[in-house]
């Protein structure tokens, strides 16, 4: 039987436009996916883009704070099962803040937006523990949105102020998508113990990878979002004023807070291990799945931790396509190693290069 074979229920169509749409918004997610297989491949794929709704619409630095908390709100109400809010009435009200379907500004997140109707259409079709499992973190991540936007609003941008804050965000923003995930993993059979690992690691291995993402991506936010996810005290004890977080003259002080950030996050790589490592293979699960963002995201750290002033500038900090290709490759493959041990190898030196000196 071919993996397309075992796709959930609902319109072909449907499905294959949700499977080609995630590819064109988030090249992480999509490797998850396609190294999922059916049917969680489209459980995974349909809830990523239920999340992916509320991010854009967060982020969009055109729409003004107090609409885009009322477009949350309603998307909220339209994720609510004992609400009668239906899909197409978000989609009118989002309309006049779409862009141009023939301009530059029209992303492909932007393209996911304005299919909404056509995402909840394809989720509603998928089984009623799906919907169990997915629905209630789906909408704690878009009522936690629309909190901090309106927390914000005066501002403008989002400004996080402390690191018990940055955690709250990232919880809204990431640990609320590990919860989805983990409910959809742990609907089969598990032993109490098993479950229990599951759930207590779930949220850390979603933070660590949005810590990853707020370490990394200091200078897109800031320059085209107006958010600034690094907490004002750290800065402050650095000198750095936080509407100034990517003036050069502040460049050794903003760069310290990155790897300061950096650090948190690597604090909650021993957890996300655990998680990965108890992650049942049912449904169409696979652990590689989930071991590929997590080996991203140590190799991320590691040159953020060696250049984290490149998170202050367009340079950016990315691995390159080589190591992800060898990550990719040393997952899907016969591969011999434990995790801890590839965790450790990525650590040190980019796995391509790794792997070269083993060859």
């Amino acid at each position: 039987m071919s993996r397309h074979a075992a796709r959930p229920p609902g319109d072909r169509a449907d499905l294959e436009w949700c499977h080609e749409a995630v590819q064109g918004v988030s090249r992480t997610f999509a490797l998850t996916v396609d190294v999922l297989d059916e049917p969680m491949a489209s459980y995974i794929c349909i809830g990523y883009l239920l999340c992916r709704v509320p991010d854009t619409i967060e982020d969009a630095d055109h729409i003004p704070p107090a609409e885009q908390a009322r477009l949350l709100r309603e998307y909220d109400r339209v994720l609510d099962p004992d609400d009668g809010t239906d899909a197409d009435a978000f989609r009118a009200s989002v309309d006049e803040w779409l862009p141009d379907s023939d301009s530059e500004a029209r992303s492909e997140d932007w393209t996911v937006v304005a299919s909404t109707p056509r995402i909840v259409r394809t989720f509603e079709a998928l089984p009623d523990d799906v919907h169990e499992a997915v629905t209630p973190p789906a909408r704690e991540l878009v009522q936690g949105m629309a909190m901090f936007v309106e927390r914000y609003a005066d501002e403008g941008g989002l400004r996080i102020q402390s690191r018990e804050e940055l955690e709250e965000y990232c919880y809204y923003a990431a640990g609320t998508v590990g919860n989805l995930v983990t409910n959809l993993l742990a609907r089969g059979d598990l032993s109490e113990g098993r479950r229990a690992r599951l759930y207590d690691t779930a949220e850390e291995f979603g933070l660590l990878l949005q810590l990853v993402n707020v370490a990394k991506d200091v200078y897109d936010d800031y320059t085209e979002e107006d958010n600034v996810y690094l907490p004002a005290e750290w800065l402050a004890a650095e000198g750095v004023p936080q509407d100034e977080v990517v003036a050069p003259e502040h460049e050794s002080g903003a760069a310290a807070v990155v790897r300061r950030t950096a650090r948190h996050a690597r604090s909650f790589l021993d957890d996300a291990q655990t998680y990965l490592e108890t992650v049942p293979t049912t449904d169409g699960n696979t652990v590689a799945a989930w071991a590929i963002p997590f080996l991203l995201a140590v190799g991320t750290l590691r040159e953020l931790l060696s250049r984290p002033e490149d998170a202050l500038s367009d340079a950016g900090v990315k691995i390159s396509r080589q190591e992800v290709f060898a990550v990719v490759t040393e997952m899907t493959g016969t591969s011999s190693g434990s995790l801890a041990d590839l965790r450790e190898t990525v650590a040190g030196q980019p796995y391509h290069r790794a792997r070269g000196q083993a060859d």
